[in-house]
């Protein structure tokens, strides 16, 4: 953690919609005037596309049906904890881009499912912001949930997981749903011992939960609306939160436990601006008063 130069990571499963909160904090950034650094978890995989298919192949053959990109092995998950050691003792550091598909290949220049060339951060930011699968992991080798000054969990319930999931892969990126299932159940393992628990080690989730039938994620036809869920907001640290205040800026809401309050889905937005813009300034307010 750093006074000078704080650090903000968003951290889900992949289908999670880590990339609209992204765009929320994005929009705060805008609004606040907050020079960021932007990280990108895929930034940090080990291998890029066709790699990543000749390892798997390889585990398959030794007996290993689980290995994903959910695990560390799957990941440079020291380069990722250097990274925010160097930004938080200096403000610099380095970081590359993962290009998923033929729109990002023309715009970065480079082959669908490889990486960029690493580039430094620009220079003199206010803080760096993650947005990725690990960004509050603790394994035995690293600890980059310790460097982060806030740490975000987008959990949505594991079924609406699966339906975001499978939806996306299926419009975005072509696969079929069988081919997105088999994924799912690569990456059961490492899941549950690489993803779940930092969701212990966040200072706020945000859980939406359907109020509709997704038992069968595989055969659901369309992705519950935000009318159509609640979502739950967990604090890890409840002192100093005012709930009252965000009960009433908040329509709808109401408190489930002494650090949860329970919004419908499509004040999501709302919230977060409440709840995150004081917090993002809080950051920024001691950094510069420490410069």
């Amino acid at each position: 953690m750093s006074t000078k130069h704080p650090i903000i990571s968003i951290t889900g499963s992949s289908g999670a919609g880590t990339t609209s909160v992204k765009a929320t904090f994005q929009q705060i950034f805008y609004r606040e005037k907050i020079r960021a650094a932007f990280i990108e978890g895929d930034a940090f995989h080990a291998y890029d596309r066709a790699e990543m298919k000749r390892v798997m192949a390889e585990e398959e053959t030794k007996g290993n049906s689980t290995f994903s990109h959910f695990g560390p092995e799957a990941n440079i998950l020291d380069k990722l904890e250097e990274v925010f050691k160097e930004y938080a003792e200096t403000g610099a550091g380095s970081t590359r881009h993962y290009v998923h598909d033929d729109k990002e290949a023309e715009k970065f220049g480079h082959a669908p499912g490889t990486f960029t060339d690493w580039r430094p951060f620009e220079e003199n930011t206010d803080l760096l912001f993650y947005e990725g699968l690990h960004g509050a992991v603790v394994t035995d080798a690293v600890n980059i949930a310790q460097h982060a000054d806030l740490k975000i969990g987008v959990v949505p319930v594991i079924n609406l997981e699966w339906i975001q999931k499978i939806h996306r892969d299926r419009a975005t990126r072509g696969y079929t749903t069988e081919a997105v299932t088999d994924t799912i159940l690569r990456r059961m393992h490492d899941y549950v011992h690489y993803i779940c628990p930092q969701f212990t080690q966040t200072d706020i989730n945000f859980q939406r939960v359907p109020t509709v039938d997704t038992s069968n994620p595989f055969i659901a036809r369309w992705i519950p609306t935000a009318d159509e869920s609640i979502v739950v907001i967990r604090f890890r640290d409840p002192r100093g939160i005012d709930f009252p205040y965000l009960l009433s800026m908040i329509h709808g809401s109401w408190m489930s436990r002494a650090n949860s309050i329970v919004i419908p889905g499509n004040k999501l937005d709302i919230a977060m601006q409440v709840i995150l813009t004081p917090l993002i300034l809080q950051l920024v307010d001691r950094r510069r008063r420490a410069m």
